[in-house]
């Protein structure tokens, strides 16, 4: 039906505009590790590249990841069946949205220097982000079960989100791994879940958009 094409068009083209969103993020995080040769990839956590030198690109590359994660929310809520569609992981990812929105405007606490509340609400920010994200992966995972399309590869990408939901309560703990190199895995890890998810939405959602009309 015409409606049906219109809708899988409009979330083939959300999750394709995610899915660079992502790239943008992951491009501009990984060439700040290499430019930024006053900081220690392995003990700076990603925070620390807000600020100075080339930090611009990095804050872009925040705000393509921050949107990138409400129109993959959208796409997501929008091609999935009525029987697999949740507001949960929407508003989470939401919400993971805004708040990494939130840690470029909120500058971090730097070391050996007073903290301030600029810090302690980019601290928050930083923590929420991460949680509601990697939270609404979990949820989002669990619901593909219930749309036909996606049977096949809801539990490899529960595994996958649990795997990363699990890592980001180890990061908590502060076990003795490096913070800088611990956040930043996590980061690559959660990323490359976003993307493929993303793709593989844009993939489905350009299917049906393909089929004929009835």
């Amino acid at each position: 039906m015409r409606a049906s094409r219109s809708k899988g068009h409009l979330s083939a083209r959300l999750g394709m505009l995610a899915l660079a969103g992502m790239a943008v993020f992951l491009a501009t995080s990984a060439a700040a590790q290499f430019l930024r040769h006053d900081l220690d990839w392995i003990a700076a956590p990603n925070s620390f590249y807000l600020i100075g030198p080339w930090s611009g690109m990095v804050r872009a590359g925040y705000y393509a990841m921050a949107a990138a994660l409400v129109l993959f929310a959208v796409a997501a809520y929008r091609e999935l069946t009525p029987e697999a569609r949740s507001a949960a992981p929407l508003l989470l990812f939401v919400l993971g949205g805004v708040a990494l929105a939130v840690t470029v405007i909120a500058h971090t606490n730097q070391p050996d220097t007073p903290p301030t509340l600029q810090g302690y609400v980019h601290g928050i920010a930083a923590a929420a982000a991460f949680l509601c994200t990697a939270t609404a992966m979990l949820l989002q995972a669990w619901r593909l079960r219930s749309d036909p399309r996606w049977r096949r590869w809801w539990k490899p990408a529960f595994a996958y989100a649990a795997v990363c939901f699990a890592l980001l309560w180890l990061s908590a703990a502060r076990l003795n791994v490096p913070h800088g190199l611990g956040e930043k895995v996590l980061i690559v890890l959660i990323t490359g879940w976003l993307m493929a998810a993303a793709y593989r939405l844009a993939c489905i959602a350009g299917a049906a958009d393909g089929g004929t009309e009835s």
